[in-house]
C-alpha cells in the first residue's frame, strides 16, 4: 500500500511540475492570438494609426500593450524598435510612462510567434 501511495504522491508532483513549466501561449484562445499578432503586426508597421485601430478593436489599452505583450521573444517596444518602427515604438514607451515598476513587474506576459 505504501508503494501505491509513494508511486501517486510521485506522479502528481511530476504532472504538476510539467504542468507549472508550459509555456503559458498554449492555453491561449485562437482570438487571442489573432489579437496578439495584429498587435504584433501594428506596431511593427511603424503606423501609430494602424497600432490605435488594432488595439481599439480588440479592446486592449496601450499602456496594456506595452507593458504585457512580447512579439517573437522581445518586448513589444523592444520588438518594434529592432524593425525600426521608432513611431509606435514611441507611441507605446509614453503610454507606460505613468506605470511605475511595480505594476509591471506584476504582471504576466503574453507572448506570441508569428
Amino acid at each position: 500500500m505504501n508503494t501505491i501511495k509513494k508511486l501517486l504522491l510521485g506522479l502528481t508532483t511530476s504532472l504538476s511540475l510539467i504542468a507549472i513549466s508550459t509555456p503559458s501561449y498554449a492555453d491561449m484562445s485562437p482570438h487571442m492570438e489573432q489579437a496578439l499578432v495584429s498587435i504584433c503586426k501594428a506596431a511593427k508597421s511603424n503606423s501609430v494609426q494602424q497600432l490605435h485601430k488594432a488595439t481599439k478593436a480588440y479592446r486592449i489599452q496601450h499602456k496594456t500593450v506595452a507593458a504585457k505583450v512580447v512579439c517573437n521573444g522581445e518586448d513589444i517596444i523592444s520588438f518594434a524598435q529592432i524593425h525600426g518602427a521608432h513611431k509606435t515604438a514611441l507611441n507605446l514607451e509614453k503610454s507606460i510612462a505613468e506605470v511605475n515598476a511595480t505594476e509591471i513587474a506584476a504582471n504576466t506576459k503574453l507572448s506570441v510567434q508569428f
